[in-house]
């Protein structure tokens, strides 16, 4: 049998670039190396037809462990919630109002990239904050 030992999140997108970027700042992520033979992306998006120019962008973890998040132009909009969110885990090991406040903490960096508070769920022990990023696609501070 084959063992999975790596997959990619692939978001549905009007603005490819600006949201891999976006996600960069919220995960600590970074836009890979063009492809070979060219010095930028700027670059590689002026070789391909009008069409597919800024139709696609990518983001990975430096450091190998996380999912690749690819990003993929399409012409209809976000018009229900999604299926598929992302968690980001910024409070583990935390419980009450410390985990609380580590939740708070990035939320309140999060919003002045673009990032939007929904709603806070709490239970005086757990917590999460669900937010939506600059697409309006949901996710969670976990």
């Amino acid at each position: 049998m084959v063992s999975i030992k790596q997959f990619q999140v692939t978001f549905d997108c009007a603005e490819p670039e600006r949201l891999a970027l976006f996600w960069c700042e919220v995960l600590g992520y970074v836009v890979p190396p063009p492809p070979e033979g060219f010095t930028s992306w700027d670059e590689f998006n002026r070789s391909l037809p009008p069409e597919a120019q800024g139709s696609r962008f990518a983001c990975v973890d430096p450091s190998g462990v996380g999912p690749r998040l690819f990003f993929q132009r399409v012409p209809e909009g976000k018009v229900v919630k999604n299926r598929v969110h992302l968690c980001v885990r910024v409070g583990t090991g935390l419980v009450g109002e410390e985990r609380l406040a580590a939740l708070e903490a990035e939320c309140a960096r999060l919003v002045p990239l673009g990032a939007v508070r929904q709603r806070l769920l709490y239970d005086g022990h757990d917590s999460c904050i669900v937010m939506q990023d600059i697409e309006g696609n949901e996710f969670c501070l976990d």
